[in-house]
């Protein structure tokens, strides 16, 4: 179970999704890389409308908790095996909620977190299913440090965001740069399926995305919300 404290309260906050749903390709420069590394066969154009797919909540791990690199990944002799980070702004919904209009979306937020969208991308790039697999083996969710309400973030479209690998900045972006603001997101999915309280959005990533290995520290910053520190070790059978 992870729990994390709320900003300007004295309590805690249990993390029990019912689902995760994660954006990808929400931001330009992300698009164009992705499709350069083949991490995606979409074309340069960016994309009509959200491109969604699940994470499993087996995945979320709290601050300062490893990030494991799957022990299968050996069983295939991937000639360049590949796992990256990928920094994030995240909410977390407050009441059940379907068909939401784009203007009303905020009402239905509770708060605002960093979370880090690991991906496997040999997995990733080669299952027939999809993203699936590569973007839920377990600990590939780390979420924190805190929340932050809806009502204490301010403007959550104009929030910088970074990831830094072993000190180093790597991804460095702002919301304001989102294809789809976080009002289209909410409305987008509400109106594909009913969500819950708890359930994380997660609202896709800056370029820059990059591999990580075991020994590895990496941090997602988001102003206004803090810094979400883990290690990264190779996972044990």
């Amino acid at each position: 179970m992870i729990t994390l404290p709320v900003f300007r309260t004295n309590t805690l906050y249990t993390i029990q999704p019912t689902k995760i749903i994660a954006l990808g390709l929400n931001y330009r420069e992300h698009v164009k890389e992705s499709v350069s590394a083949q991490f995606t066969q979409v074309p340069l154009d960016e994309p009509k409308e959200p491109v969604l797919f699940p994470k499993t909540p087996n995945c979320l791990i709290g601050p300062g908790e490893p990030i494991l690199i799957p022990a299968i990944l050996s069983s295939y002799n991937f000639e360049s095996p590949r796992t990256d980070y990928e920094a994030e702004l995240a909410f977390i919904i407050k009441e059940t909620c379907k068909h939401v209009p784009p203007e009303k979306a905020y009402d239905y937020i509770y708060g605002f977190t960093c979370m880090n969208d690991v991906s496997q991308r040999n997995i990733q790039t080669s299952d027939k299913s999809g993203w699936f697999r590569g973007k839920s083996f377990d600990t590939f969710g780390p979420i924190g440090p805190q929340i932050v309400l809806m009502k204490d973030i301010g403007d959550p479209q104009n929030l910088s965001i970074q990831c830094r690998l072993n000190g180093k900045v790597v991804q460095s972006g702002n919301t304001k740069d989102m294809i789809f603001s976080i009002r289209e997101i909410l409305s987008f999915i509400s109106r594909n399926m009913t969500l819950f309280p708890g359930d994380i959005i997660t609202t896709g990533t800056p370029q820059g995305v990059g591999p990580i290995k075991p020994g590895d520290i990496v941090e997602v910053e988001i102003e206004k919300i803090g810094i979400l520190r883990n290690s990264v070790a190779l996972e044990k059978v």
